[in-house]
């Protein structure tokens, strides 16, 4: 086929709508993506914003804080802490299978807007994370209680951080882990085992995605605690992480390498503790 075939081909009129929803529906991520960013950053609510507590942590990393007292209020406004960067962190890393689900639902249904089931499906997975957000709410609650997590929303014994580091560096190299990060990093292996019709067929596909996201990075995220969860160059290099480790297919050697880093870093901190004893 000549080039002017093949570009009369690309751009038929179903093509051109295949286009089209890819880019309403990457729009609309982009959104959801930078309005939860804007919420993460400026801490609405918190006691203290994500910048200014970055900034503690930079300029100050010994000072001590005050901890705040865990009133209902409180709760409700950590758990939309975590729920809402749980968006700005895992929303991008979701985007290709998203999109790719957009694309299905127009050439399986030729719909003229596919956009609510995309939307419900978001919804589904979102709602995992609210799951999951719900119990590091409760875990965080816990870990102030005893003593655990500072103010500073970080690990205040090096022995806690030590202990995660190293598991979550095993975990990892699980099998468990592998297989959830296969499905992550190939959405048509996804689709093709747990398809379902309908805007309830999306939800419950939402909800599976979310699921298997969730199996691969849930370690990472309780990463949040070593680094400060408000802290923004840690959630942002997290956030990075994950996306690479999704995204990147030509770097299977990854996920080896931070399983590496992760051991390697914790079993310093458990050197570093020896040494001081």
């Amino acid at each position: 086929m000549n080039g002017r075939g093949a570009r009369a081909n690309d751009g038929g009129p179903f093509e051109r709508t295949l286009k089209r929803d890819r880019f309403i529906t990457m729009a609309g991520l982009v959104t959801v993506v930078m309005i939860a960013a804007a919420y993460t950053v400026t801490g609405i609510g918190m006691p203290m914003s994500a910048i200014e507590m970055t900034s503690m942590v930079v300029r100050m990393p010994d000072m001590m804080m005050a901890s705040v007292a865990w009133t209902p209020r409180y709760g409700v406004l950590v758990f939309m802490m975590w729920w809402v960067m749980m968006v700005a962190m895992m929303v991008p890393s979701a985007a290709p299978t998203i999109l790719f689900y957009t694309t299905l639902v127009r050439k399986n249904n030729k719909v003229d807007h596919p956009f609510a089931a995309a939307s419900v499906f978001l919804f589904g997975y979102l709602m995992v994370w609210g799951g999951f957000s719900l119990a590091a709410t409760v875990l965080q609650w816990g870990l102030v209680s005893l003593g655990q997590v500072n103010a500073m929303m970080e690990f205040s014994q090096a022995s806690m951080a030590a202990a995660v580091l190293v598991g979550a560096g095993l975990y990892q190299v699980s099998p468990l882990k592998q297989a959830c990060l296969r499905h992550c990093q190939h959405p048509f292996l996804f689709f093709l085992h747990n398809w379902k019709p309908g805007l309830l067929g999306a939800l419950r596909m939402g909800m599976q995605n979310g699921v298997v996201c969730l199996g691969c990075c849930w370690a990472l995220m309780v990463l949040l605690f070593v680094g400060g969860v408000m802290n923004l160059l840690w959630i942002a290099a997290l956030a990075l992480f994950v996306g690479l480790e999704k995204l990147a297919l030509g770097l299977p050697w990854l996920t080896k390498l931070s399983s590496a880093v992760l051991i390697s870093g914790g079993l310093a901190l458990v050197v570093a503790l020896w040494g001081d004893a």
